[in-house]
Order: C-alpha cells, then sequence, then structure tokens
C-alpha cells in the first residue's frame, strides 16, 4: 500500500502493549490534525485497558520519529482567516499533550532520527523516552516565528540551568547522547538494538529499558555549560546577546549570529512564555501556549513569513516585522500574553 492508502497513525495491540506508528515518512511524520484525533482515540481506548500495560510510540521511514506538527497546513489556515482550523489544530494537539502526559502507564518512545517540535510533544510529558546516536532533536520554532508549545513551557525551564532557555531561543540541534544530558531524553540505546528492546518490550514490559541502555557519550555542549547560564540567564534578548558579545568566543559569536536570524518577536516572547512556565503547572502552560497561538498565528505578520521562509519558498530570507531586537516593543509583547 502507498503512503496515501495507508493509516497516517497505525495503532495495534502487540503482547503486552499498544503499540503506535507514525506513518508519514515522506514528510518526516509531521502531525496533521488526524493523526492527533487518532492519538487521541488510542489514548482513550487504551487508558483503562488492563490488558495495555504500556504503549510503544515509534516514527516510520529511518530517518524521523516526528519532525513537529504539519505547521504549513496551519500557515495555510491562518492566511485564509480559518480560525476554527488553526484553533482545532493547536487544541487537539495540546490536549493529546495532557492526555499522555496523564497517562496511567509507561508510554515509551523510541526516538531514531530527527524528532522536532510537536515530536518532542508527543514524547516528552510521559516516559521513558529512548533516543539513539541517530537522534536529532530539537525545538526549532523561533526560525518559523511561533515559540516552544506542546507543554514545552513546561518542560524546558526545567532542564539543567540555563540550557532550556538556550534550545528555546537558539533551536539548538541536539544529538540523541546530548539530550540524555540535556534532560529530555532518559535512555541511549544504539540503534542496532532497537529490535531487541521493542521485543523485549512488548514481552516483558518497561523494564526492558534499562537491559538494553548504555552510557551515552559526553554532550556535545558540556564546555560551554558555564557559558550558557551565564548568557542565557539574562533578564531579556537584548541582554542574552550583550552577553553572547561580551563572552568574545567562537561558540558565542555563533549562538548570537543563530540568535540575531531568528524573529525578534518571536524570541521576546518564547523568553517572556518560558519565565511564566517556570511557575506554572503543565496545564497552566498548555492554556498559556493555547492563548499565545490565537494571535502569534492568526494576528502577527512574523507566522505566516517565517513559515514561508523555512518551509515554503525555502529562501532563508525572512522579512520580520519589526526587523531588529532593539525595535521590539516590549508593551506589545505584554499584549500578547494579555
Amino acid at each position: 500500500m502507498s503512503e496515501t492508502t495507508e493509516p497516517s497513525l497505525i495503532a495495534k495491540r502487540e503482547g503486552l502493549a499498544g503499540t503506535l506508528l507514525m506513518n508519514r515518512p515522506k514528510a518526516l511524520n509531521a502531525l496533521t490534525l488526524e493523526m492527533i484525533r487518532d492519538f487521541a482515540a488510542a489514548i482513550a481506548d487504551w487508558r483503562d485497558d488492563e490488558a495495555i500495560r504500556l504503549v510503544v510510540l515509534e516514527g516510520a521511514g529511518g530517518r524521523a520519529f516526528c519532525a513537529g506538527g504539519d505547521v504549513r497546513a496551519v500557515r495555510a489556515a491562518s492566511i485564509a482567516g480559518d480560525r476554527a482550523a488553526v484553533e482545532a489544530f493547536f487544541s487537539e494537539e495540546y490536549a493529546v499533550n495532557t492526555g499522555i502526559a496523564t497517562f496511567p502507564k509507561p508510554w515509551i518512545s523510541l526516538i531514531d532520527g530527527v524528532c522536532m517540535g510537536g515530536g518532542i510533544g508527543v514524547a516528552v510529558h510521559n516516559g521513558p523516552r529512548v533516543v539513539t546516536e541517530h537522534a536529532l532533536v530539537a525545538m526549532p520554532e523561533t526560525a518559523i516565528a511561533l515559540f516552544p508549545d506542546v507543554g514545552t513551557s513546561y518542560v524546558l525551564p526545567r532542564l539543567p540551568g540555563k540550557v532550556g532557555i538556550w534550545l528555546a531561543l537558539t533551536g539548538a540541534r541536539l544529538t540523541g547522547a546530548d539530550s540524555v544530558h540535556a534532560g529530555l531524553a532518559t535512555h541511549f540505546v544504539p540503534r542496532d538494538a532497537l529490535p531487541g528492546l521493542r521485543a523485549a518490550l512488548l514481552a516483558e514490559g518497561a523494564g526492558a529499558v534499562t537491559q538494553f541502555a548504555v552510557t551515552p557519550p559526553e554532550a556535545s555542549f558540556a564546555s560551554h555549560r558555564e557559558a550558557i547560564d551565564r548568557c542565557f540567564g539574562q533578564d531579556g534578548v537584548a541582554a542574552i546577546l550583550a552577553a553572547l558579545d561580551a563572552e568574545g568566543t567562537e561558540w558565542a559569536a555563533a549562538q548570537a549570529k543563530i540568535l540575531r536570524r531568528m524573529s525578534p518577536t518571536s524570541l521576546c516572547v518564547s523568553l517572556e512564555l518560558l519565565k511564566r512556565g517556570a511557575e506554572q503547572d503543565l496545564a497552566g502552560c498548555l492554556a498559556t501556549e493555547l492563548a499565545l497561538t490565537r494571535v502569534v498565528v492568526n494576528e502577527h505578520p512574523d507566522f505566516v513569513e517565517g513559515v514561508r521562509s523555512v518551509l515554503v519558498d525555502k529562501d532563508g530570507a525572512p522579512k520580520w516585522q519589526p526587523a531588529r531586537i532593539e525595535d521590539v516593543d516590549p508593551a506589545a509583547i505584554a499584549k500578547m500574553f494579555a
């Protein structure tokens, strides 16, 4: 069967587990509203089913676990003025994130390949979260003028030091080992051991993860940890940039260059969101995120422009409004949270 005729989320009962396979390999398993609804149905079906002892979640195709939400479709709805479609996508996606967080059994994600944005959302709120040496984990929302959502405004401020703020603002890409050290993943298992792990999970349950996990290599960002905390612990985006410039290192210069490419509005919104998220529970964070989508996606021009630049025309030349961090009005950012 072709990708168009197979379900985009394949749910099965196998051994002790309910298994879920995100099945849009050509689109790197990006989440559609249909997939989100199928997730919700599986959560409802399996929550109280005593025959299902755990859930095992994977991505099809070998290249990606899940590259995130289908933001091209969200952009199209925004351009068309279809607020109901935008609302449905985010509200139902965030309800699935809640459903995973409150699922009363282990929800085991086998992350092999790209895992970004919404892909993190269907994994990070439960566990274990297993990564391989081929995992590539990131929250790249500021590049498309969105913000870290799917409940990551709760997760990111609780990572070690200021690592979460660094990841949120720069969209830094983590290896599998990096994501264990950062706290986004829980176990490192080499790719060639995944089939054995999967079989053991179905036969024995969640405890099998520890039998297959190995010590991950050192984090690639280990030598920059103090600089991350020093620079990304500043109170505002302009202050973060000033601190990076003051570091005088190649690494800091690279981070500053990345930040200056991102949507200035999105950077300010994201930093404020994480500050608030540090004081909220997951439900509060998801409610704040949902309210923000209504403004950021439907009313501010940067989201449509960012998705165009990165995913539609792919020219890497967004025209942000405003174009510079220095020109972002703090009152305008505060109003977005009102």
